[in-house]
């Protein structure tokens, strides 16, 4: 095949979408395509084109698309659809296959012949780059009856996902927290995020939060001086001892009597912790295990019983697992290294990711179990004989679930300890006999407090029942209903149109700054926090107002959002207080978005509508029919502004004959209407001519709109019209 009779699509142009944008509320990658020649070859008229696709890709025959039902997008193809969305249904795949499932797709064509536009729901730019890239290579060798390996395209987007994905425990946070609608900001490549915005934030750190307190978490990580303070309160503990030599291991082992247990200090999922140690060289050989994986070693009392982890969060004990032992059973032939391959590492629930609640095992990196072996006087390489039981592991794997079986006096020590070492969020592990008798009975023991313990055990149990443990964090972190639409929240002003929105930001922000709000400010004449002038938005200007959101002391924002924004970005939050739009006049400079007309802004300007909350207000010029269309898409109260010198619009008088609100600009003065009810409010004409401008209309629109907004927002009329006494029209 030639190269000028090769079929191809030609991607001109991807971007990334991060908030709200013209197709979704979620973040989409944004892809323009130019099919070229493709434009004339649907795909009912190239041979043999959909056979080799369901080749590659048998699940598309399962698709759903416009005909709304499984095998909709198979019918598609048979009876003909372009290039573009057939793209689009070959990413959406790739991303099911690799484990990052999605649905969402759409594929609308231009102004231009031959080019259209494509999006899919990605949650992260890089995974999603990487997804379109692979399902255009493949779309590609399908057109052109060339090989594809779509298992290694599988594998490159896993890739991106393990290199760019939050951990299981900080996404089980996040999607708790996603689930109660609180927005959430990554600020780090690893895991730790904000959950909601400005003054209303808190922190995480895989399950570590911004309410652990440093010295708690020090304290947890000094084993002894936690045993100390659990033994003031009577929480029972094992005796032990911190022992510098092999030699003073086995001196504390007799001091406290057989068997005991050796480990480090600052032990970490069950690393160089020995059990059961019965004698002097078993002793000696557990302090070198020890020793070579922490700062100190402890010897202390063995408890009889399984290994426990619970979860304690806010105090209260929101999960629980038990561990067991590992055990191969001989066949005569196989060696025991061989033996944990075939009967241990074949568990479907073990793995090397951090998805799989159990581990792989490795004996060349798991010298507790080396040594476990070496006590029954064999090696990896040792071959038992048929029908003989190996002990591999005498504790750990924590991952059957018995949160329903821990007694309310285990519960209770447990707690207690959590509160003495200062913890909010804690793993406490313990050993006992039965956890659901007392630890009186059991003679049972508290044996490590852990912070920032890991949630896959409780999430994905191997057996027994998953616990909501990330709920339960984001309940700690903001008590209250789970309705609270507002958990995380501060309000925020958005402000949309071409006409005047710098001074309504402004004039906003400083309304918001006087009934006693620090205030964020981001608009095109600079950032603010508070009253700090604290730089420009300059080539990313969702980047710079995204970070206001990051400010600890912001108890309100105010955003400008050009429909170039929109349109590059989307929105720099996920809803607001209050969205308003004041014209569709900002197309001129839009044509490289196929934005041509004023009409084309519905679809851009919309958006800032759609993020109103329900308890919300959408604020719109009453003056544009245009605007005033965008109403019935306000999930909130609509409140209007006009200037209505010319006569009152017809849709203001419905509107207030409804009992709805309206700002009106009547002869220089600004009434604030509700209903049939009227109250004056700042006398316009006479600011417009202090500031020198008595005839600027466009000015005084876009403070008849600071008035409509601020009064949404809650402010008083009074203190309206005192604040914009003392606004500032120039910026600092």
């Amino acid at each position: 095949m030639t190269s000028t009779s090769r079929k191809t699509i030609t991607l001109q142009r991807v971007s990334f979408l991060r908030g709200p944008n013209i197709w979704t509320y979620r973040p989409v990658m944004e892809a323009w395509l130019d099919l070229g020649t493709l434009e004339e070859q649907p795909s009912h008229l190239i041979p043999g084109f959909t056979d080799r696709l369901l080749a590659l890709l048998p699940d598309l025959a399962e698709h759903h698309c416009g005909v709304g039902e499984k095998g909709g997008f198979l019918q598609r193809l048979r009876e003909g659809t372009w290039a573009g969305h057939v793209l689009e249904h070959c990413v959406i795949e790739l991303l099911n296959l690799a484990g990052m499932p999605t649905g969402f797709g759409q594929t609308r064509s231009t102004s231009h012949t031959g080019v259209y536009r494509m999006v899919f729901r990605a949650r992260n730019e890089q995974v999603g780059r990487v997804a379109l890239a692979q399902g255009h290579a493949l779309i590609t060798a399908a057109l052109n009856d060339e090989p594809f390996e779509v298992d290694a395209a599988v594998e490159a987007i896993r890739a991106a996902i393990d290199d760019c994905y939050l951990g299981p425990s900080t996404a089980a946070i996040v999607g708790a927290a996603t689930d109660r609608r609180i927005p959430h900001i990554r600020l780090n490549d690893g895991n730790l995020v904000q959950l909601g915005y400005g003054a209303r934030q808190r922190r995480i750190w895989t399950a570590e939060t911004d309410l652990t307190g440093a010295i708690a978490e020090s304290i947890a990580g000094d084993k002894d001086l936690t045993k100390t303070l659990l033994t003031a309160v009577g929480v029972p503990v094992p005796e032990g001892q911190v022992v510098a030599r092999p030699q003073d291991a086995w001196e504390a082992a007799e001091d406290i009597g057989l068997p005991v247990v050796v480990k480090p200090s600052d032990a970490n999922h069950g690393r160089g912790v020995s059990l059961d140690l019965n004698t002097r060289e078993e002793v000696e050989a557990a302090w070198h295990i020890a020793d070579a994986e922490g700062s100190e070693v402890i010897v202390e009392r063995y408890i009889l019983g399984d290994e426990h982890r619970l979860l304690v969060v806010g105090g209260q004990v929101v999960a629980a697992s038990r561990g067991e032992s590992l055990w191969v059973t001989g066949d005569g032939h196989s060696s025991i290294a061989q033996l944990i391959d075939s009967q241990l590492n074949t568990d479907p629930r073990r793995g090397e990711a951090e998805e799989f609640p159990l581990e792989t095992i490795h004996l060349d990196r798991e010298p507790v179990i080396r040594h476990t072996l070496e006590r029954q006087g064999l090696t990896g390489d040792s071959v038992p004989a048929a029908g003989k039981a190996v002990l591999i592991q005498r504790n750990g794997n924590l991952a059957i679930d018995c949160t329903d079986e821990v007694h309310p006096e285990v519960a209770a020590a447990v707690t207690l300890a959590a509160r003495v070492v200062g913890l909010d969020i804690a793993g406490i592990d313990l050993v006992t006999t039965d956890v659901s008798k007392p630890f009186s009975q059991t003679r049972g023991a508290i044996v490590e407090v852990n912070a920032g313990p890991g949630l896959l055990m409780h999430l994905k149990p191997a057996e027994g029942q998953p616990r909501p443990v990330g709920q339960a964090i984001v309940e700690h972190l903001f008590p209250g209903s789970e309705d609270d639409v507002h958990a995380g929240r501060i309000p925020i002003v958005g402000i949309a149109g071409s006409r005047g929105c710098a001074t309504i930001a402004r004039a906003v922000a400083w309304l918001v700054h006087l009934s006693g709000r620090h205030t964020a400010l981001a608009c095109s004449q600079g950032l603010w926090a508070g009253n700090r002038r604290i730089g420009n938005p300059g080539r990313q200007p969702w980047d710079a107002a995204h970070r206001l959101l990051m400010n600890r002391e912001a108890q309100a924002a105010v955003f400008e959002n050009p429909a170039s924004l929109i349109l590059d970005d989307g929105l720099p939050y996920d809803r607001c207080t209050v969205g308003v739009v004041t014209d569709f006049d900002g197309h001129v400079d839009l044509a490289h978005h196929d934005v041509r007309q004023p009409e084309h802004l519905y679809k851009v300007l919309r958006t800032q509508i759609d993020v109103v909350l329900g308890d919300g207000v959408g604020v719109l010029n009453a003056n544009d029919a245009r605007v005033l269309e965008l109403a019935e898409l306000c999930d909130g109260e609509v409140l209007l502004y006009a200037q209505v010198d010319a006569g009152v619009p017809e849709a203001v008088t419905a509107h207030l004959q409804a009992g709805g609100r309206a700002v009106l600009l009547r002869q220089g003065r600004v009434v604030l209407a509700h209903g049939s009810g009227e109250q004056p409010g700042v006398q316009l004409q006479r600011l417009l001519g202090r500031w020198g401008r008595p005839q600027d209309a466009e000015l005084g629109e876009a403070l008849l709109a600071a008035v409509a907004t601020a009064w949404a927002f809650g402010i008083s009329p009074e203190l309206i019209g005192a604040g914009l006494e003392t606004f500032e029209l120039q910026a600092a």
